[in-house]
């Protein structure tokens, strides 16, 4: 495990860990740590040797509460990082899956980190809202886009307009949320489901996660089926011995051995 000064890295095999550690202030990122997150979220993605990321919150009440408002308040100058908040919203080039693993409140910024992944696992306990219209602001960090997307138009709204709190079972009702663990174990559980993709070969589980959101801003169906063959994630795993790999050891009877490449 590694410690930064706002976060802590850790990696299981090809699994990386990662832990927004300001508790003492519900995990809410200023530029700071939301650039060392971007670093970290960097190195994620260049590693060949990491294929899956988790990210959560330091304790049991936050995830993240957004924004650092008291920093921002302060006068302190507020910069986010190219690839956004937290490193991770505006980050759309990343192929590797990350999921979010929402251990308690999931605000404003928060929230958006959450819906900047690929799976939501939320504890019995996690809170999510988009409340910055309640403070004078709006989720610029694609709260307004990616919601809508994942729930629908109005449904979105009204959490928007609002500023509402949602529960985690709402969440899963709404669609946002991909599943519920018990108090505590919303980690364990999103390990689980990490283990599940560390199962399959990286090169298909990039490639397809390429083509679901390329696909998504294509105009129809049609030409998404028929311009995913042009999609890098694709292409590469044509290419790539995992492709070889996988009917070979489906024919062997035994366990793949991907190289991710």
């Amino acid at each position: 495990m590694s410690n930064t000064e706002f976060c802590k890295v850790e990696r299981e095999g090809k699994l990386t860990i990662v832990t927004m550690n300001r508790p003492e202030v519900m995990n809410s990122l200023h530029p700071p740590a939301n650039f060392e997150l971007a670093k970290i979220f960097d190195d994620f993605a260049s590693d060949p040797e990491q294929w899956v990321a988790i990210i959560t919150g330091a304790g049991d009440r936050a995830f993240s509460a957004g924004n650092d408002l008291k920093y921002q308040a302060a006068g302190n100058p507020v910069t986010i990082p190219p690839s956004g908040f937290a490193g991770l919203t505006a980050r759309y080039d990343l192929n590797k899956p990350v999921i979010a693993a929402v251990n308690g409140l999931a605000m404003g910024g928060g929230f958006e980190i959450a819906l900047a992944c690929d799976i939501i696992v939320a504890a019995e306990t996690a809170i999510f809202a988009l409340p910055e219209p309640r403070v004078g602001l709006a989720a610029l960090a694609g709260g307004l886009h990616r919601l809508p997307r994942e729930i629908g138009t109005k449904r979105a709204l009204g959490m928007i307009l609002t500023g509402r709190r949602v529960s985690a079972a709402e969440g899963l009702t709404l669609g946002f949320v991909n599943e519920i663990s018990k108090p505590g174990e919303a980690v364990n559980a999103a390990k689980k489901i990490a283990a599940q993709i560390l199962e399959c070969s990286p090169m298909s589980v990039r490639a397809s996660k390429e083509a679901v959101y390329r696909g998504l801003m294509e105009p129809h169906l049609k030409a998404a089926t028929e311009n995913q063959r042009t999609y890098e994630g694709i292409r590469a795993m044509f290419t790539s011995a995992d492709l070889i790999e996988g009917p070979m050891a489906f024919a062997q009877k035994r366990p793949p051995q991907w190289k991710g490449r």
